[in-house]
């Protein structure tokens, strides 16, 4: 399978080097770089090096380097096709089956096209009697050699805006919905008649029509390159901004400054149903595979942007690959309109102003919403600031930034739109949130965006704000403690409900889950642990309970505990899952012997009826605690239901009578004593029946589960120390 360049590049580019390597060594970060043991030949001073921001890696040791491609196939083994794969996977872009999408595309001789005529448009005025004969568009003067860029004759438009007919001289086009929000809508009219109209539009003749193309001297049938065609547009849209003043004050009038107009390469699309196609003849289909030509549904050819000013879209690499337009008139919807996808641009994996920050080195990211707010951060010296292209940003990006950098912060507008969009943020981010990384929330005062924050207090009073950005355990409180009546029982019920569900999605073994579940449950009124609490319901209950019973009523009061399940967390949580074992014992012990414990493993039939029947049954459980739990009663064995119906009623009492609303913590608690009693009695039954390899492997099992269990009661004594002063 043969697979386009550009997407080999968009993978290599995009893929999280550093996980992908941090797998099998550990990678410190070193300045700009990471730097670790080189997992390709074994040395103990670090000569290993990984460049984020170039994604790529290097021994100084053996020479070794490459890409995320190269090492999933040099060092873990996997075909070219295997590693392209992966990646895709790990970053959601597709790889076509076929290559049916590429960065090339046919030039063809440019055909003879004519400025278009438009009836002059009477505009009416407050004294009926008079009118106003706006001018045509075709008495504009839209093709002017006296304006150039890069020394090659331009179609440029009007030198002043006040030359332009009114707006009105122009019916509306709509814009395509698939380059806009599906929430907008628009009217259903389609170009004017001279851009829809048959074979009487007149062609150019003479000089003007040899004119039309600053690529007229290539050859008609020569291959175009996507990339390089936006590189051309990207300087076309930029030297009409600098004759079009009107254009260029709407920017001026931002505070923006002749620096970054040429960083950014902000530009200006003009008037005109085709002025890209007067001034690309040659290279329609290019146009068009870039989305932006389009057809009307008369078959006539227009321009997505027009009269708009431009921000260019840069991938990783600085290439222009897209673009964002934006209207002049703040009442024009849509408001934005970015280029629609392409073969080089997916929107979906493109941050704006990230190749920009990568070159200042930014070493903190903060998540914006729009354009301006990335064009003034970096014009007020605070680099890192990235927005996503119209849709939200997503798990991988996410991912790639927390590499980057372990703390993240989140930067949306305080109205309801904007507090939506950071909660959806948040949701996303929480399944790449490990212990080591924090998500923090930047809400500015007075309904400021970070552009209009600036300008009214200036870039250091910006920098305060962010360093004091809002803990995502602050945030998540702050924003359900406004949608809930925390003066009423039930509603904080539903408030720790949903925190419950949220912290679901965190990694698995994640403590800051049960530390976000915990320090919630205080701010609500909670005066010692959840887990704390739990116990003692337990032992008012029934003190000669055996730890498998209460386990099993556990499960009952709490069945969401097994969604992710409690030995495989431990297990994960314990490192046991990543046991390092000398050479000669991992050869010779059976696959049986390495891999996880199972619940089949403990040997307590009545335990692993209830877990087999939760989680067969969770999709289907009623959300009320004492419902749930009748219904799993009710599909369990005879002898199990009959044994757990005699204690559940009081059990249920014991721990509602409480206001207990999480068992977390019980659970690990219980779930790891049993897995500590097992693995003694396997250490056991091996010195009894000898079997070295096995007896080998349980007991540096058994000695990480002890080490971790002798760290998560330092962790709660020193929580409880906390609650107590």
């Amino acid at each position: 399978m043969s697979i386009p360049n550009h997407i080999l590049e968009q993978l290599n580019s995009q893929a999280d080097l550093i996980s992908i390597i941090g797998r099998h060594t550990t990678l410190k970060r070193a300045g700009a770089e990471y730097k670790g043991c080189c997992p390709f030949h074994g040395e103990k001073s670090p000569s290993f090096y990984v460049n984020p921001q170039k994604n790529i890696y290097h021994c100084f040791g053996c020479s070794v380097g490459g890409n995320a491609i190269s090492f999933l196939r040099d060092y873990e083994n996997l075909t070219f096709i295997e590693a392209v794969n992966e990646l895709s996977k790990q970053t959601g872009i597709e790889v076509p089956k076929e290559e049916q999408q590429n960065v090339s595309y046919q030039r063809i001789a440019p055909k003879p096209i004519a400025p278009p005529s438009v009836p002059s448009p009477v505009v009416s005025v407050k004294n009926p009697a008079q009118t106003i004969h706006a001018p045509s568009v075709s008495s504009t003067s839209t093709i002017q050699n006296q304006h150039s860029y890069n020394e090659q004759s331009t179609y440029t438009g009007s030198n002043s805006y006040e030359e332009y007919p009114p707006p009105d001289a122009y019916d509306s086009v709509p814009y395509p919905t698939d380059a806009y929000g599906s929430d907008y809508q628009g009217d259903d009219s389609y170009p004017p008649a001279w851009l829809t109209a048959g074979d009487d539009i007149v062609g150019l003749h003479g000089s003007d029509a040899g004119n039309s193309s600053d690529l007229s001297n290539n050859s008609d049938n020569e291959d175009g390159n996507l990339y390089e065609l936006l590189e051309k547009i990207q300087q076309f849209y930029q030297h009409n901004l600098s004759i079009h003043p009107h254009a260029k004050h709407y920017f001026l009038s931002r505070g923006i400054s002749d620096e970054i107009f040429e960083t950014f390469g902000l530009g200006y699309a003009p008037f005109g149903w085709q002025h890209l196609e007067h001034q690309f003849p040659q290279d329609i289909q290019g146009l068009k595979a870039l989305g932006l030509v389009r057809r009307s549904e008369s078959g006539r050819d227009y321009d997505l942007l027009r009269d708009r000013v431009i921000f260019p879209i840069r991938d990783n690499q600085g290439r222009t690959i897209g673009f964002g337009g934006r209207a002049l008139d703040d009442e024009a919807k849509p408001k934005y309109i970015n280029s629609s996808d392409s073969p080089v641009f997916h929107k979906q994996h493109v941050l704006y102003g990230y190749y920009e920050s990568r070159q200042q080195r930014a070493d903190s990211w903060l998540v914006v919403e729009g354009y301006m707010d990335v064009i003034a951060l970096y014009q007020a010296g605070i680099y890192g600031a990235i927005a996503s292209m119209g849709t939200a940003i997503n798990e991988s990006q996410i991912s790639r930034l927390l590499t980057l950098n372990p703390t993240l912060t989140l930067s949306f507008d305080g109205d309801s739109a904007g507090q939506k969009a950071a909660w959806r943020t948040l949701e996303v981010a929480l399944p790449v949130l490990a212990d080591d990384k924090e998500l923090r929330f930047l809400t500015l005062p007075n309904n400021h965006d970070p552009d209009t924050f600036i300008k009214s207090q200036g870039g250091d009073a910006m920098r305060e704000q962010i360093a004091n950005a809002m803990p995502l355990s602050q945030y998540i409180f702050a924003y359900l403690s406004e949608r809930y009546d925390l003066t009423l029982v039930e509603g904080k019920a539903k408030l720790m409900s949903q925190v419950r569900s949220l912290t679901t999605a965190l990694p698995k073994g994640s403590s800051f889950r049960y530390l976000l579940n915990n320090d919630i449950y205080q701010k609500l009124g909670g005066k010692r642990s959840q887990n704390i609490e739990a116990k003692d319901a337990l032992l008012d209950f029934d003190g000669e309970m055996t730890i498998s019973q209460q386990l099993q009523l556990c499960f009952l009061f709490q069945p969401r505990a097994l969604i992710d399940d409690p030995i495989e967390s431990i297990w994960q949580q314990a490192g046991i899952h990543e046991l390092h074992l000398p050479a000669h014992i991992k050869q010779k012990a059976s696959a049986d012997t390495l891999r996880p414990l199972a619940w089949e493993d403990l040997q307590d039939n009545a335990l692993l009826d209830i877990v087999s029947t939760i989680k067969r049954c969770l999709n289907y459980l009623p959300k009320d605690a004492n419902a749930a739990a009748h219904f799993i009663l009710s599909n369990v064995k005879p002898l199990t239901q009959e044994m757990l119906s005699r204690d559940w009623g009081s059990f249920y009492k014991a721990l509602t009578t409480r206001n207990i609303l999480s068992l977390d913590g019980l659970v690990e608690g219980l779930v790891s004593q049993l897995i500590e009693r097992h693995m003694k009695k396997k250490i056991q039954d091996l010195v009894k029946n000898p079997d070295n390899i096995k007896l080998a492997i349980v007991r540096k099992q058994s000695q990480l589960l002890n080490d971790w269990l002798r760290a998560q009661q330092a962790e709660q004594s020193a929580q409880m120390a906390t609650v107590k002063s």
